[in-house]
């Protein structure tokens, strides 16, 4: 199973404001953890909501919205992508993390990934040969890195 285990904004880091040494000196070791088991699929840090936009859809119309976004609370400052055999040990690992907010309260959110299998009942041969497809291009785009 995969999990998006995503790292909720502060008003720190909506401020722009980099992490100590110290603590991305913890985040290292965590991550270097998480790799040696298997786990880690991916991660990152996210800039500040200023930097980015929203793009709202009602019906056929879009409308962009600039950041940076009111509600603190709500907004993503970072994400890991793991692969553990449950959410049991998703929260397990998620204990273990430093405080990516030392200063401030912090929440990590656990959300379990989709998988390709997932929606089987709903898939035509059409429909998951176009994912297939999609699937394999992302995989060579990613080998070329």
């Amino acid at each position: 199973m995969r999990f998006m285990v995503i790292v909720k904004a502060s008003k720190d880091s909506e401020a722009g404001k980099l992490p100590e040494p110290e603590l991305l000196e913890a985040m290292g070791k965590f991550n270097e953890e998480l790799v040696k088991a298997g786990v880690m699929l991916s991660g990152d840090g996210l800039q500040a909501s200023s930097k980015g936009a929203r793009v709202r859809f009602s019906g056929s119309k879009r409308t962009v919205i600039d950041g940076p976004f009111a509600e603190t609370k709500e907004l993503v400052a970072g994400f890991w992508m793991w692969k553990c055999k449950s959410l049991a040990e998703a929260i397990d690992w998620v204990k273990k993390c430093p405080n990516p907010h030392p200063d401030n309260e912090s929440e990590l959110e656990i959300r379990q990934v989709f998988e390709f299998e997932d929606f089987d009942e709903k898939m035509t041969p059409e429909i998951r040969e176009q994912h297939e497809g999609v699937a394999k291009q992302i995989e060579k785009n990613t080998a070329k890195k």
